[in-house]
């Protein structure tokens, strides 16, 4: 009989264990209902894409005129101000091109003078009828055909001013020299690329869902977290929206005619730029960023 009680009352220590603790599970539910609560509001007033990365200017530089690379002034990732020389093309055969087209506007000046003289003598003489009307007229003539072949003498020697001028080439903004292409001795066609610069200002190209636009607009708040930055915040603000899908602008855009047509979320770009500036940040085309827009 003792045994039997023994053996109720070791059921029912098991069954007391096992009965599942209601309030701690009120508890649990509470806070998940509280947690899922507060993100819905957080996802009503914010909206975030990893699709984004780092944007900036990238200018291409190449060869005005043909030749030999007499000089290079710049190094990889080196950062240069605007103006500064990068490189000089032998400029001796420019310099003799420029030579000889001042002297042949300055012979061509000098036949245009003799010749508009000729053409107020000879109306002088026609006045007093010394001579004819047609020898007027062609001393008229030759003075306006001297006259133009200095005013085109004079566009060549600008144009070889002009070509000679090229042979030094200069950054055309603030920014660091990349994927340099330019070697000393090297011989260089018109067009060749010889490096880039990658400019200063940075700023982030966000391709958001279309079904996340509905209440974007430009102005509004943005926090910008940078993958290279763990654990630290950039403030932003949207600067613009692209009108247009990025597919749109694609090499082979959809032809949604065709009847193969599938429906598929679109992306739409969005310029975010920083409210503050980062240029003492190692922020460079091409890093990922995650940007989370504010409605409120």
């Amino acid at each position: 009989m003792t045994e039997n009680t023994d053996n109720a009352g070791g059921v029912q220590k098991k069954q007391k264990l096992n009965r599942p603790h209601w309030g701690v599970l009120a508890a649990a539910g509470a806070v998940l209902l509280a947690a899922g609560t507060a993100y819905w509001h957080y996802a009503q007033g914010h909206e975030s894409t990893d699709d984004a990365s780092i944007e900036t200017h990238v200018i291409p530089i190449s060869s005005k005129v043909s030749g030999q690379i007499q000089s290079v002034g710049v190094e990889d990732n080196q950062h240069v101000d605007k103006g500064a020389p990068l490189l000089e093309i032998d400029p001796r055969d420019y310099q003799v091109k420029l030579d000889q087209a001042k002297a042949e506007f300055t012979a061509a000046k000098a036949d245009a003078r003799r010749s508009a003289a000729d053409a107020e003598r000879a109306k002088q003489l026609l006045d007093r009828d010394d001579v004819s009307q047609q020898a007027f007229d062609k001393a008229v003539a030759d003075a306006e055909v001297l006259q133009a072949k200095a005013l085109l003498a004079e566009k060549k020697a600008a144009a070889a001013e002009l070509d000679l001028s090229y042979t030094r080439i200069a950054a055309p903004e603030t920014g660091k020299v990349t994927k340099k292409n330019a070697e000393r001795r090297a011989y260089v066609q018109v067009g060749q690329p010889l490096l880039a610069i990658v400019t200063d200002e940075v700023w982030i190209i966000a391709n958001f869902k279309e079904t996340q636009l509905a209440r974007m607009r430009p102005g509004q708040k943005v926090t910008i977290e940078v993958d290279a930055f763990p654990g630290r915040d950039f403030k932003g603000h949207i600067d613009s929206i692209q009108s247009g899908t990025g597919a749109r602008f694609s090499l082979l855009p959809a032809e949604n005619a065709t009847g193969n047509f599938v429906k598929v979320v679109q992306r739409v770009p969005i310029k975010i730029v920083f409210d503050e500036p980062v240029g003492g940040l190692m922020l460079v085309p091409g890093m990922s960023v995650v940007p989370t827009v504010h409605f409120d």
